[in-house]
């Protein structure tokens, strides 16, 4: 008798455990579908028995996300590609006064938008990678760099050196060159007395 009941016993702890074990696995499965941007909370009833919830596609619920190393790499590439043309022009960006470090940052989130899909632009990821690529090819410490953009409606200057990294960024992608009028060098000469 004794033997039976903890026999039942072990076998109902065994289905508890299994049964968490498989509730621990869909939860884990549903939070990285969420992360990933493929089950939005709004679309996923979780009261609802799983054969019935209603999951769209992921192309229908996402909205286009920042792909963040490929934006990365075309950031690097037209900093760089500005920075070389600054410094044949007789600009060290590096060396530079923080007021043409904050007006090159400007720029570089101007570039930065062009690239990114609309709705993310002016997000608070954006302005972190602007902030670590700024830091890295410009050299104003990132702190600086994310207080310029916060910042970026109050000043006029930095207003006209973000348009022209919107319009350099985008002739760029589009034909490989950045046009002088739209150039880093030509939006911070332009608004600072060098």
């Amino acid at each position: 008798m004794v033997y039976g009941v903890v026999a039942i016993t072990q076998i109902g702890l065994l289905l508890l455990v299994g049964l968490l074990g498989v509730r621990v696995y869909s939860l884990s499965r549903q939070e990285l579908a969420q992360a990933h941007g493929a089950i939005t909370p709004s679309k996923l009833d979780v009261h609802a028995p799983a054969n019935k919830r209603r999951e769209t596609p992921a192309k229908d619920t996402t909205p286009m996300a920042l792909d963040r190393a490929e934006l990365c790499s075309k950031l690097h590439i037209l900093a760089g590609l500005q920075e070389r043309d600054c410094q044949l022009k007789g600009l060290n960006l590096t060396e530079a006064p923080q007021a043409v470090q904050t007006y090159a940052t400007a720029w570089l989130y101007g570039a930065s938008c062009s690239l990114c899909p609309k709705v993310v632009r002016h997000s608070e990821g954006l302005a972190g990678l602007v902030a670590g690529i700024a830091s890295r090819k410009i050299g104003i410490r990132q702190s600086d760099a994310i207080q310029t953009l916060s910042t970026l409606t109050s000043s006029s200057i930095l207003l006209a050196c973000y348009r022209a990294g919107l319009e350099g960024a985008e002739f760029w992608e589009h034909n490989h060159h950045v046009p002088a009028a739209s150039s880093l060098y030509d939006a911070v000469t332009s608004n600072a007395f060098i």
